[in-house]
């Protein structure tokens, strides 16, 4: 976990020491996440289907069509009793690409690949809680987002991943 906090670490430093780059805040909601679709819940069984996923992020356009930054999604979910009664708290962090593959004045058409750790708060009902550690990653192929102001953006994407299978919010640039 620390090799992934160092990592998101330095390409901030990188990415804030480049030359007059945008900066951009994103917030969005994803529905149906990796954790769902895999065992990212130390194979406890009769676990529920969380609620989606929100999640955080900050954007540095590091050349004219490519951007990177680091990401927070939150989910949660509970398991439906027996032995493993419990719920389950989802905090994945990653650091995320996005290519723009088409741009005009309003719209962008683009990619998205993001790539970190999903830790896994097991907190079971009649024992101490815990944390598991799982691979997490988002690819998203399709994306685009339509700029309702200078500065604000709506998004959507379609692609599977901690982060939804679809994903929409905002994007505020700074």
């Amino acid at each position: 976990m620390k090799k992934y906090l160092l990592l998101i670490v330095a390409v901030l430093g990188m990415s804030l020491c480049a030359s007059a780059q945008k900066t951009e805040i994103q917030v969005g909601y994803g529905g149906y996440t990796q954790m769902d679709a895999c065992d990212c819940h130390d194979g406890w069984d009769n676990v529920n289907t969380a609620w989606g996923a929100l999640t955080a992020g900050v954007n540095f356009k590091i050349s004219p069509k490519m951007w990177l930054g680091p990401s927070y999604t939150f989910s949660s979910t509970k398991t439906d009793g027996g032995k493993h009664a419990s719920k389950i708290a989802y905090h994945a962090i990653m650091l995320n690409g996005r290519y723009e593959y088409y741009r005009n004045s309003t719209v962008s058409v683009y990619a998205h690949v993001g790539l970190g750790a999903v830790v896994s708060h097991m907190q079971p009902k009649y024992a101490d809680s815990y944390n598991c550690t799982y691979f997490a990653f988002q690819i998203s192929p399709v994306g685009a987002q339509i700029g309702l102001s200078r500065n604000i953006k709506m998004f959507g994407e379609l692609g599977f991943g901690a982060q939804g299978l679809v994903q929409v919010g905002f994007r505020i640039g700074i």
